[in-house]
């Protein structure tokens, strides 16, 4: 019987224990949610109106404030509201009168080019803008940039002025308020008169003002923030002459890495099929390697000249010169008889008058000729092709077919040769097509180039 009591005495205890603790532990984790819940939104709220962005953007009013002050003083004497005659309602009336007068001095000033930089810099730095990538920190140079300036500069000035009144003559006064309570006997007196102690209202006018100066700076600096982007961010003529800008430093990229692409990777590939052609008759036949050896030094040569044209044109140095520089139509036998070398037999068929072209219309179509050749060479290797050059009705035509080696492997993820060419002669106004013949046997490239847009051409 005692043991069986003891048992029921463990075993309440037991029970009891793991309840507590379990219900304990269980009511705590719901207090701590509760609490980050609870904290949370706190939190924000105190990061937005004392965090380090509420100050900046506080910077940023006091100092559109400090720019709105020789508008003033000068709407105020033009006003004559330093009067003294005048009553305070009068004088107060006045003042507000002069902030009104003052803001348009302000916005004529604003409509000078560099305003909008200047406001721009400091937008950035202080103001923290929504999209801080659309702020155009350059001078405006259309009269809509300049009147979206003045827009901005007329609510920067008017804020700054609202925010830097409240905290010259709001933030003393509070002070005053929370220390001396009991120093403003009629507002004591109008309190106590519907039952409100006498110490209470002077701490809480003066907590009460504290806060309303803070929010009015959170607010007006985060309505800034947000009109940041629209009154100084870029026009519409200046995003269209932005994306001009952008497209053309994207086709004179695009323009370089096809010049690379063609002189560099031709003279690569028949260096390599002619090192590899050499290397396999070394010991066999010494005179064929000689001139293998021989050829690769001439293909190397041609390489850096045209690779020294190339750097000339991304160096800027000598502009005319290293625009039109690179071989044009009247050298294309050169390049044949460099081809010939590689094993590679072209039969071509060249019509007359081809050097009279424009040079920079040659050129291009030279370029667009090698690449055909070269691609035959790549993935063909030293088989028979058949150029075709034809000039007719101020159009050249390009023709270009070689036999399908389906054993050879290309180059993984394809190259960037056809759509180089398909570049080139769009450039051109000209178009081109490659693919297989009907039969399958043959691959063909075909390229139609208007001599009379593609004059224009440098």
């Amino acid at each position: 019987m005692i043991t069986g009591a003891g048992a029921d005495r463990h075993t309440g205890a037991g029970t009891g224990t793991g309840t507590g603790t379990g219900t304990g532990t269980g009511t705590e984790n719901g207090r701590d949610a509760d609490n980050g819940r609870a904290t949370g939104p706190v939190r924000r709220a105190l990061r937005a109106l004392f965090g380090r962005q509420a100050r900046l953007r506080w910077v940023h009013l006091v100092l559109g404030g400090a720019l709105l002050m020789p508008y003033w003083l000068l709407s105020t004497v033009l006003l004559g509201s330093l009067d003294p005659q005048k009553g305070l309602p009068l004088q107060v009336l006045l003042y507000f009168a002069a902030l009104a007068t003052s803001l348009p001095m302000a916005a004529a000033t604003a409509l000078v080019p560099t305003v909008r930089a200047l406001e721009g810099a400091a937008a950035l730095a202080l103001c923290a803008p929504a999209r801080a990538g659309d702020v155009v920190t350059g001078p405006a140079r259309s009269w809509a940039a300049r009147r979206r300036t003045a827009g901005w500069f007329v609510l920067h000035l008017a804020f700054g002025g609202i925010v830097s009144g409240m905290t010259l003559t709001g933030t003393p006064f509070a002070v005053m308020l929370v220390l001396q309570p009991n120093g403003f006997q009629e507002l004591t007196r109008f309190w106590e008169g519907r039952g409100v102690p006498g110490p209470l209202p002077g701490p809480v006018l003066g907590l009460a003002l504290l806060a309303l100066i803070v929010g009015t700076s959170a607010g007006l600096g985060g309505l800034l923030a947000r009109w940041a982007p629209v009154l100084l961010g870029p026009t519409p003529d200046e995003r269209l002459a932005a994306a001009e800008r952008r497209a053309t430093v994207l086709a004179q990229r695009n323009r370089l890495a096809r010049e690379l692409h063609d002189s560099v990777g031709h003279a690569l590939s028949a260096v390599g099929i002619q090192a590899s052609a050499a290397a396999r008759v070394l010991r066999t036949d010494p005179e064929f390697a000689a001139e293998a050896l021989a050829a690769i030094e001439e293909t190397a040569r041609g390489a850096v000249a045209e690779l020294d044209a190339v750097l000339g044109l991304l160096r800027e140095e000598e502009r005319g010169e290293a625009a039109t520089a690179g071989p044009t139509l009247a050298g294309l036998d050169d390049l044949l008889r460099q081809l010939a070398r590689t094993g590679l037999t072209v039969e071509a068929e060249l019509a007359p008058g081809l050097d009279r072209l424009p040079p920079g219309f040659s050129r291009e179509a030279y370029r667009i000729v090698q690449e055909g050749l070269t691609n035959v060479l790549r993935h063909a290797g030293p088989a028979p092709a058949r150029l075709r050059v034809s000039l007719a009705e101020e159009r050249v035509g390009i023709e270009l077919t070689n036999p399908l080696d389906r054993l050879r492997p290309g180059r993984p993820g394809g190259g960037r040769g056809l759509r180089g060419i398909g570049e080139r002669a769009a450039a051109l106004h000209g178009d081109s097509e490659a693919g297989p013949t009907d039969d399958g046997t043959m691959w063909r490239l075909a390229v139609r180039l208007p001599v009379a847009t593609g004059g224009e051409q440098r």
